[in-house]
């Protein structure tokens, strides 16, 4: 949606030097934008292609002003400007209203008048869905699911039976809340299910990536808080709960009954541990395992950075032999004594 320099700067509350009708229909990045586009500057290491920019408008700090060659919005957060930006730019296209003629929907489903579901989706009984909820292609809403105004399950979405969203919910393709937990009873060498009797709640605001797999709890709900974003390809097993406004990179897999608290930030490829407590404001970094709870905010990583093959190689040798140096050393200190 074309829009005004001079009227973008004024809804994100920023301060815009250069022309006020300079026209922006589109955004790019700083190297390849053009005089219609809006780029925008947050970090060093693509200072150098603004000098040379031929972007409309570009969205920066105020340290970087100087050396801005076209129109500036400026402000102290350009990451959140240029979101928020885009979100005028480029709104998302609206859905309309109704019932695809392919999709199946039980009699006793509420569905608000102005829902959308799409093709080859299916409701099933006792569902209530709210105002505007969009529902894309290929979506299951097993039975007894609520899902809150304003959600939008975007394609292949699976929701188990009980599955509670709150509003403005947004949930990529191809995830499932819902689907049993790993719960299996030793009987000798064999293993028995254990009835997963739970459900899934979700808060408002919550956003969940492609791919990622949420379990319904054993007893209790498994509870994604509001304002929680979660990645692709997470595994969050039964019985765990993440608290308000945590954030979650891909291929994280949380083990049963962990709770995380609120404003936690939480990277790539981390591990943690069944039953942990982590406590509010904790970071992990990429690749850790968390093998027991954290109970005070912080930095926490135990991922080994990666080094050339042939200093990895040399390093593996020596922690072979890391029990004899010991048991060398303690020799050596005994004798001192």
């Amino acid at each position: 949606m074309p829009i005004s320099a001079g009227e973008l700067a004024t809804r994100l509350g920023a301060q815009l030097k250069g022309d006020p009708e300079t026209v922006i229909d589109g955004v790019a990045p700083l190297d390849r934008a053009g005089p219609g586009e809006l780029s925008f500057l947050s970090r060093a290491q693509f200072g150098a292609h603004l000098a040379t920019t031929r972007a409309g408008v570009v969205i920066l700090s105020p340290e970087y002003l100087d050396r801005c060659p076209v129109a500036a919005i400026v402000t102290d957060n350009p990451y959140l400007a240029y979101a928020r930006a885009c979100a005028l730019i480029c709104p998302e296209e609206k859905r309309a209203p109704g019932i695809h003629p392919s999709a199946v929907v039980a009699p006793r489903a509420l569905i608000h008048e102005s829902a959308s579901i799409g093709p080859q989706c299916v409701v099933e009984s006792d569902c209530e869905i709210g105002e505007s909820v969009v529902l894309g292609p290929g979506c299951i809403v097993g039975a007894r699911c609520r899902i809150g105004a304003h959600s939008v399950l975007t394609a292949r979405v699976t929701l188990g039976h009980g599955t509670r969203l709150g509003q403005r919910v947004r949930i990529h393709p191809g995830a499932v809340l819902g689907a049993d937990g790993f719960g299996f009873a030793p009987d000798g060498d064999r293993w028995e299910k254990v009835p997963q009797l739970g459900a899934v709640t979700v808060g408002d605001d919550v956003e969940i990536g492609a791919n990622t797999t949420i379990d319904r709890g054993t007893l209790g709900d498994t509870v994604i808080e509001e304002g929680v974003k979660l990645d692709n390809l997470i595994q969050v097993a039964h019985n765990v709960r993440i608290g308000a406004h945590t954030v979650i990179a891909g291929c994280t897999g949380i083990a049963g009954s962990t709770r995380i608290g609120r404003n936690c930030a939480i990277a790539g490829g981390a591990g943690i541990i069944g039953h942990a407590e982590i406590a509010d404001r904790v970071t992990v970094t990429a690749m850790s395992f968390v093998s027991r709870s954290i109970p005070e905010p912080g930095v926490y990583g135990s991922g080994v950075p990666h080094v050339p093959m042939r200093e990895w190689s040399r390093s593996l040798v020596h922690l072979r032999h890391l029990d004899d140096l010991v048991r060398r050393i303690r020799k050596l200190e005994n004798n001192r004594i």
